[in-house]
């Protein structure tokens, strides 16, 4: 059965919240046993939160576009305990000095939660309307109002659950935030988000497994696909067993990310045949909780990397592995067995691992690995970058094609650094291992 939601009421004049029309139009299609929800082509829907459920098919046509509300009293609480509580959310300080967060957003637009067989799909757009959050700007960042903001798909605890071929667009948090899901695919979504606005993460598995991520194409700040573990939803387990594959991507920050919300494991996860470009780094995996991370393959990549201003965390590594206590009461975890095999880096840093005392780097392997150094900003490069941690997190230093700080059990195979001109004033040598064991070079 077609539910359209003009059928509902749905104006579809850009200017109606038609978030009531949508949601009896769900709730229709629900009651009688499931069906597709359509949106049909030619129209600007404007809307508030919109609660999905089991075994629907949520379409939009091309031509569609939902775009959130401007008002804050159109967005429902996530639960209803947000009414007494979390009621400030000021932002204190810039979100890249601290920006702890549980997991747990306190509004949402798009949400589904403990329901099975959920598909999101269509050609048209979801729009997170993300002026409507602007705080401070200058001419490298737009920093958010208020922290935690509204994401623009929040889906806990959702089995089953299929996104396809829709664009997600100017998103003012994460964009897509899956808590606790489990049998997801994701394939030929296009995420286009303002590489300014800070916190727009493009696609944050979190506590989720089984995940197939392929043939999308994301444009975020700060990260494009970050797997989470976040202290709120602990209840749900690891992350695990996650595919992603043939995807583009280009982030303000990192374009493959682990963390550094870590308060689990992650495991069994697979990366290949992917391509990043003009990122401010490449893949990082940064952890700074109790969790640990193992198990994990990156193939077959290329990344293409540049240095952006010190309100985003990165100084434009292709792979930045860091294994680092977020504050002296709170232990990192452990990171072990992970293989990056057949990967060519271009760009304005080298490879940066960096474990602690009692955190070291182990059963690390670096296959048939290419890191061509060029500069191509105006950016110095002349700090490493250890945040978040105790204290500001910037240590100077000089590029290097490898360095690898407290480490036990590194091999390198096949890894060949090059270095033109326009690197060599900041430039320091092909490999450097400090309290670093077991290193072996083929």
């Amino acid at each position: 059965m077609i539910y359209n939601i003009l059928d509902y009421g749905a104006t579809g004049d850009g200017k109606t919240n038609d978030a009531p029309a949508i949601q009896r139009a769900i709730d229709a299609c629900a009651q009688a046993g499931g069906g597709q929800v359509v949106l049909p082509g030619g129209h600007t829907y404007k809307a508030g939160s919109i609660l999905l459920r089991s075994n629907i098919d949520f379409h939009l046509e091309y031509g569609a576009r939902l775009k959130a509300s401007e008002a804050p009293e159109d967005f429902d609480e996530v639960e209803a305990a947000y009414r007494d509580h979390y009621r400030d959310t000021t932002l204190l300080v810039p979100s890249y000095e601290n920006c702890e967060y549980d997991g747990e957003p306190r509004n949402f637009f798009l949400m589904a939660k403990d329901c099975e067989n959920l598909c999101i799909s269509g050609g048209g757009v979801i729009d997170g309307s993300e002026e409507n959050f602007y705080g401070e700007i200058d001419h490298n960042y737009i920093e958010g109002t208020y922290y935690p903001r509204i994401p623009l798909l929040l889906l806990k605890k959702v089995d089953h659950l299929t996104i396809r071929e829709v664009t997600l667009t100017r998103s003012a948090f994460w964009t897509v935030h899956m808590v606790g899901c489990s049998d997801v695919l994701i394939d030929g979504i296009r995420i286009l988000n303002n590489l300014k606005m800070v916190n727009c993460d493009g696609i944050d598995p979190d506590h989720c497994r089984n995940v197939r991520i392929n043939n999308c194409h994301i444009e975020s700040a700060d990260d494009c696909i970050v797997f989470k573990n976040s202290k709120k939803n602990m209840a749900y387990g690891p992350c695990e067993n996650i595919v992603v594959s043939n995807c583009t991507l280009m982030s303000t920050s990192a374009a493959i990310k682990f963390g550094t919300e870590s308060e689990a494991d992650f495991r069994n996860i697979t990366v290949t045949n992917c391509v990043i470009s003009g990122s401010n780094r490449g893949i990082s995996l940064q952890l700074r909780d109790k969790g640990n991370i193992e198990n994990v393959l990156f193939a077959n990549l290329h990344i293409g990397t540049r240095r952006f201003s010190n309100q985003w965390w990165g100084k434009g590594e292709p792979i930045c592995v860091t294994a680092i206590d977020r504050h002296k009461d709170a232990p990192a975890g452990q990171i072990r067995n992970v293989n990056f095999e057949n990967i060519d880096c271009v760009g304005e840093n080298g490879i940066f691992l960096h474990g602690s005392a009692g955190h070291l780097l182990r059963d690390l392997s670096f296959r048939r690995i290419r890191v061509h150094l060029v500069k191509t900003t105006a950016w110095p490069a002349d700090q490493w970058d250890l945040r978040p941690c105790e204290g500001d997190g910037l240590i100077p230093g000089k590029v290097n094609g490898l360095t690898c700080v407290y480490g036990d059990g590194v091999r390198c195979e096949d890894v060949q650094v090059s270095c033109e001109e326009s690197m060599r004033p900041w430039f320091g040598e092909d490999f450097c291992f400090q309290n670093t064991a077991n290193v072996c070079q083929l």
